[in-house]
């Protein structure tokens, strides 16, 4: 045992000192039982990323609203659907860079500028005064944070074999409970001077910037995530080498890389699970902006003229549903059918259920609030068992040195898609509520009749010969 490494004798294994990636390997073979701390980070890194994504939404029509861009009130969801999907297209653009950057400087400086984006631009974005910084704060939130593909590389690296399938699911958890509970807290904490006049006078800075509550809350806690992420250990590999045997290494692994992207691109158990991925991605992410627009909505144009505190307790039952579903029910239906099973009959049951929702605007009072509320959980619990269900098919098509690249490639295809959603939702929903008297689909039935077709065709893809999976 000398000079820069030293082995194991058992599992001949080779380490090297001052290596992160070496040191977590050791620290993985000692500690074989359940990672419950390496759950909990994942879990709090993942959480931070996903509130600010959506948290937006219940408030967003009224913001729009005092923007004073739209002229007509129908213009509003058209307006907030650009705002809604900025966030994707910036996070488009970069995905595929921040992938590289991890695979070169390590996971964990993606992380932390990851978590550091939400806490400045997060907070930028509730400081609005206009249209335009409103979607430019959006933009750089998604540009400059790149963590979620590399943080399913990471929960990959972070965990035994053995517990390498608690890691990935802690992520789709918290990404799930992640795009209710932040909704939950916009609609809660948004307008605070309206809702709580005795606690926020309207010349307090919360009540002259009334979007900035929610807002501010996630950064607090995305900062405290930070913080806490520099403590967090590094699973990338840096050995030293000499100068000769290192540039020959960088070649060949650059060969290698090239060879391993393009076996990405022709492994069809992958593309089509991505492709699958992306069509229910767009659905969800086209939903929830439409749920949360059309409930603020007036009564006269096919909504439910509902406050952002009514559709925040809305959402909050649909998170506390879908945590109880995922823990409880999700692995026994998963167990028992299979992922593909699951995501097709979570499809199907959608169809029906969307198609409700027009007819569940005619009811009102406490009928209204019990049909609503189980709608909701229900939706909610359905697409993420199609969310879960995808996920894992993507992750078991390629082998684990192959996964922060086929991560890279689904999450630039799944932002494009993520950003058509609410641009064309919002665009639609505004399109349908100038359409109240039409003889075919009137007003907001439209709206539900697209978001149907969609997930028709995400249903009719989890079939042969389009997906195809090497192990379910």
């Amino acid at each position: 045992m000398g000079g820069n490494e030293f082995k194991k004798p058992l599992l001949n294994k080779l380490y090297y000192e001052g290596c992160p990636g070496c040191n977590l390997d050791q620290y993985k073979e000692l500690n074989t039982g359940l990672p419950i701390k390496e759950v909990l980070w994942i879990w709090t890194v993942m959480l931070c990323n996903a509130l600010p994504i959506s948290s937006l939404f219940p408030f967003l029509y009224f913001m729009i609203k005092d923007f004073h861009i739209a002229e007509d009130e129908e213009d509003i969801s058209y307006y907030a659907g650009f705002v809604g999907s900025s966030f994707m297209v910036g996070r488009a653009l970069t995905s595929v860079f921040w992938g590289v950057v991890a695979d070169r400087y390590g996971r964990k400086p993606v992380i932390i500028i990851g978590t550091s984006t939400v806490v400045i631009f997060n907070t930028l974005f509730g400081f609005s005064v206009n249209y335009w910084m409103a979607i430019i704060t959006r933009f750089l939130l998604g540009f400059l944070n790149g963590l979620l593909g590399p943080i399913k590389a990471y929960a990959c690296e972070l965990f035994r074999e053995e517990h390498q399938a608690l890691g990935l699911s802690s992520i789709s958890t918290s990404w799930g409970i992640g795009l209710i509970v932040g909704p939950a807290l916009g609609g809660f904490l948004a307008q605070p001077a309206e809702k709580f006049p005795s606690l926020v006078s309207p010349d307090s800075l919360f009540g002259r910037f009334p979007y900035l509550l929610p807002c501010l809350c996630i950064s607090i806690f995305a900062l405290v995530v930070t913080i806490g992420a520099i403590w967090l250990p590094e699973t990338l590999h840096f050995h030293k080498k000499d100068e000769l045997e290192s540039a020959t290494h960088d070649a060949m692994e650059k060969k290698d890389e090239e060879n391993s992207l393009l076996s990405l691109f022709k492994n069809w158990p992958l593309m089509s699970s991505i492709i699958v991925y992306c069509v229910f991605s767009l659905h969800d992410m086209a939903y929830s902006e439409i749920f949360s627009l059309w409930a603020v909505s007036p009564r006269s144009l096919g909504g439910l003229s509902y406050t952002t505190q009514e559709v925040g307790t809305v959402l909050s039952i649909a998170g506390l549903g879908l945590l109880i579903f995922q823990t409880s029910l999700y692995p026994i239906f998963e167990k028992m059918m299979g992922p593909i099973m699951v995501a097709r009959i979570a499809g199907v049951l959608s169809i029906p259920l969307l198609s409700t929702y027009p007819y569940i605007a005619m009811l009102s009072g406490l009928t209204l609030a019990l049909v609503l509320n189980f709608a909701s959980v229900l939706k909610n619990v359905l697409s993420v068992s199609i969310i879960t269900g995808t996920f894992m098919l993507q992750n078991a098509a390629v082998d684990q040195r192959q996964r922060g690249a086929a991560n890279g490639i689904s999450m630039t295809l799944q932002s494009i898609c993520k950003a058509i959603g609410p641009a064309c939702g919002g665009a639609l929903l505004s399109w349908s509520q100038r359409r109240q008297n039409a003889a075919f689909l009137p007003g907001d039935q439209m709206i539900f009749f697209f978001l149907n077709v969609i997930e028709g065709i995400g249903v009719l893809l989890t079939f042969k010969p389009f997906l195809i999976s090497n192990h379910y």
